[in-house]
């Protein structure tokens, strides 16, 4: 038993007891499709007719898995610098691209943007240069510092000598290497525009947090690798839960104990936690806020808590310093189970020299977690394969109906699965690995969360799927060949990344050998693989859970794409769509149709070929004028029809706008009923909405809404005033108001006031627009400030 709660890690053979049942799988004709089981001897044997698959089976007329072929998507996005770190590519959850180079952190923001009549993607580039000052970490007194110095690097040992003189964090004299060692994104909604915070980790070990508060503009939040050196120097550079060192700098352990405890080789980010604190009026209001985890080169793993949402630097504070006791650390993962009513989070703490292990974190103050009294060994064998990309995909037993959590990380040329579930008896254990995917060591590997899936890439150029498959008590892995286009084979692949829906891959290579030659110069590259067909986006979003597109932009572009090149809606998207409508209407479908609405159009509008040609071909023929007034007729009525067509779809956008318009409004409406108590003039135009929704005389739910908010209101009128005249604003369009002398406002999409002031907030996608809050709004006010677009979902930047 672990801390008598749960059951300790089963015992697991050596990796090499394994292999030699795996690789036999492996020997089979190239080309064929395999399947590559690979299980402990802790897991019992399981009947051979229990097996379910973990990927979604959707109708035939739905999706076709075999139409989910990898199909590059232009543009090849050129580097300015060579790529540097372990892992150069992460993805976000609100589709931004973090690629680490020498020279900055380049991110590339994927938008579906409806009015591009192009089927590339749309990237916007930005970046966050690396510093030009050179960060020192401070370990004590300058002048102990000197001292320490001048003493190793001329020490009498050689072996002490040679560590200092060849350490370039305790000695930058040899020279440091200058670029980003790592980057990682936060979940959605953590800055104050709702949308995700990035972690930035430089060569010189400078660890900085960064927002893009504005659009395509990056600010500096926080300096946690200065906090914490401030932190370290206050407790005299102690352990935890221990007084200062008896030794000082003149000891070299000291001296190498003092950089590598300040020394970070990675950070990840937690689950957003909601917990509760008590005000000085014993009033008790829910807060958020989301962790840090910083991994150190010594082993320790120091917690950053940052209040949500996070806009300056003084809402971080050292959370917990834990010390996982794992020799030579290689890589981090947050590991976090949630069933019912228990939930527990814990870090996955990689080791160069083999083991792995869940290093308990305590979450006192967050609702419903407990947590775990020991760690947890998920493989305990020192056999020097270093474990690095390390992945934790939570999921649902198909099986056994319960939460289990699958680990997979590479170990050299291997796969380190793991299969953590809890029961009745404790936690279980289920680890192996996978064997023969890679002739050279894998460099990367990603996780796909929707329809589990894992892809490996080597330096060689090979990408390999891995598809679990779930027994009673183990995992059986389907290994496929990715198919790449024939422009990117062959080239040198440094890092892999999937979208944060499964749509996209991303990976950067440079050129490979060239006549088995290295060539001259190199130029690094970022490409993009569409992973999955457009039925399979179109099934996906009929039936997301999130009931947000911006949250599922990768599979809207996919969709974007396939309608601007068959310049048409496909049929069975179009029916299902309109029949889910007729039986849930819901406004993220309405703002689906709406969506497929203006790309439609945008297609219809897009250029024609030219056609000239024609009538040169005629004349050359000798064709007379008449064949040639008969040619130009039969196009005159092609265009006719497609201009029909344009303005049908028009319509229907217009249609589809009014009743997203129509319902926000009486959201609106029924929040500014329900929070105000007394007769108050608001900054909502409640006079003008209710006008605007009295049009429709057919809308009954707008009726009594009305005639509820009149009778509180004791037929006061307050209207909207213009800040320039003075003058009334009617409420006659919801996009804008336009006074008497002609000074024309926009409306705010959230709260339908006129935006008088020079500074607002614009949609992602320009949709609309929305005012920022105020200090003397009341707190239901800042919270409908606080939504996305009505119309697309995107947030306001």
């Amino acid at each position: 038993m672990v801390g008598g709660l749960f059951k300790a890690a089963e015992e697991v053979p050596p990796l090499y007891a394994h292999l030699s049942d795996v690789t036999s799988c492996c020997r089979k004709k190239k080309g064929k499709q395999k399947k590559m089981a690979a299980v402990g001897e802790s897991a019992p044997s399981v009947p051979s007719n229990v097996v379910i698959k973990t990927e979604p089976e959707y109708e035939d007329d739905v999706v076709s898995s075999l139409r989910d072929v990898a199909v590059k998507r232009e543009p090849a996005v050129p580097l300015l610098s060579p790529v540097s770190g372990p892992q150069p590519l992460a993805w976000s959850q609100d589709h931004r691209l973090a690629v680490s180079t020498s020279g900055s952190l380049s991110v590339m923001e994927l938008t579906c943007d409806v009015r591009a009549t192009k089927q590339d993607l749309t990237l916007s580039r930005t970046s966050i240069p690396v510093p030009n000052e050179a960060h020192k970490l401070r370990v004590g007194p300058s002048v102990e510092v000197a001292q320490a110095m001048e003493k190793f690097s001329l020490h009498p040992d050689p072996t002490i000598r040679q560590l200092f003189l060849t350490d370039a964090v305790i000695n930058p004299s040899v020279g440091m290497h200058k670029g980003i060692k790592y980057a990682s994104w936060s979940p959605v909604g953590c800055d104050s525009c709702g949308r995700c915070l990035l972690a930035c980790l430089t060569l010189d070990n400078r660890l900085t947090v960064h927002s893009s508060h504005r659009r395509l503009e990056w600010n500096l939040l926080v300096d946690l690798s200065k906090k914490y050196g401030e932190r370290l120097r206050e407790r005299a550079y102690a352990r935890k839960d221990c007084g200062p060192p008896e030794a000082n700098l003149l000891d070299f352990d000291e001296l190498q104990r003092r950089f590598r405890m300040q020394t970070p080789l990675g950070m990840e980010w937690s689950s957003v936690y909601t917990t509760r604190q008590v005000q000085q009026d014993n009033a008790c209001v829910t807060a958020d806020m989301v962790l840090l985890a910083v991994l150190m080169e010594n082993g320790d793993l120091v917690l950053w808590r940052f209040a949500l949402p996070f806009a300056d630097g003084d809402d971080v504070e050292f959370y917990d310093l834990i010390e996982s006791g794992v020799a030579r650390p290689s890589g981090v993962a947050w590991w976090e189970y949630e069933n019912a009513d228990r939930r527990m989070s814990g870090l996955i703490v990689g080791s160069d020299v083999g083991p792995v292990k869940i290093v308990p974190v305590g979450l006192s103050k967050v609702k419903g977690y407990f947590t775990l009294r020991h760690p947890v060994i998920l493989w305990k064998e020192c056999d020097d394969m270093p474990v690095e990309n390390i992945k934790c995909v939570s999921l649902i037993h198909p099986i056994h109906k319960s939460s289990c959590s699958l680990i997979v990380a590479s170990r050299s040329c291997y796969v380190f699965w793991c299969l953590l579930m809890i029961s009745p008896t404790g936690l279980n254990v289920h680890n192996s690995h996978l064997a023969g995917l890679q002739s050279l060591p894998v460099v990367s590997l990603a996780a796909s969360q929707h329809g589990v899936a894992f892809y490996t890439a080597s330096m060689d150029g090979w990408i390999k799927k891995l598809t679990p498959t779930f027994t009673a008590n183990s995992v059986i892995f389907k290994v496929e060949d990715l198919l790449q286009p024939e422009s990117l084979t062959g080239r040198r692949i440094y890092g892999i990344s999937v979208s944060h829906n499964g749509a996209y891959m991303a990976l950067v290579s440079t050129q490979g050998l060239v006549g088995g030659f290295h060539p001259i110069s190199r130029t690094y590259k970022v490409h993009f693989l569409a992973l999955k067909a457009p039925e399979t986006a179109a099934a996906l979003l009929l039936d997301s859970p999130a009931q947000n597109l911006h949250k599922m932009a990768d599979l809207l572009d996919l969709l974007r794409s396939d309608i601007l090149r068959s310049k048409r809606v496909p049929a069975p998207l179009r029916d299902k769509l309109d029949k889910k409508i007729q039986e849930a209407d819901s406004p993220y479908l309405w703002r689906f149709k709406l969506f497929l609405l203006r790309v439609l159009l945008q297609a219809l509008q897009a250029p024609q070929k030219d056609r000239s040609w024609n009538i040169g071909v005629l004349e050359a023929n000798g064709a007379g004028l008449g064949d040639r007034e008969e040619g130009e007729s039969d196009r005159v009525k092609p265009e006719k029809e497609e201009e029909e067509r344009r303005a049908e779809v028009q319509a229907q956008i217009r249609t589809v706008e009014t009743r997203l318009i129509r319902e926000n409004m009486k959201k609106v409406l029924g929040v500014v009923y329900l929070n105000t108590w007394i007769t108050q003039n608001t900054s909502v135009p409640t006079c003008g909405l209710m006008d605007y929704l009295s049009k429709d005389p057919n809308d009954r739910a707008s009726e009594v809404l009305i005639g509820h908010v009149r009778k509180k209101m004791n037929k006061q009128m307050f209207s909207e005033r213009c800040s320039l005249c003075q003058a009334a604003l009617p409420f006659d369009d919801h996009k804008q108001a336009v006074c008497e002398n002609g000074h024309v406002w926009l409306r705010c999409v959230l709260s339908y006031q006129a935006c008088q002031t020079l500074t607002f907030r614009r949609c992602l996608l320009q949709d609309s627009v929305a005012r920022l809050p105020e200090p003397e709004d009341p707190e239901w006010i800042k919270k409908i400030l606080q939504a996305p677009c009505a119309l697309c979902d995107s947030p306001m930047i």
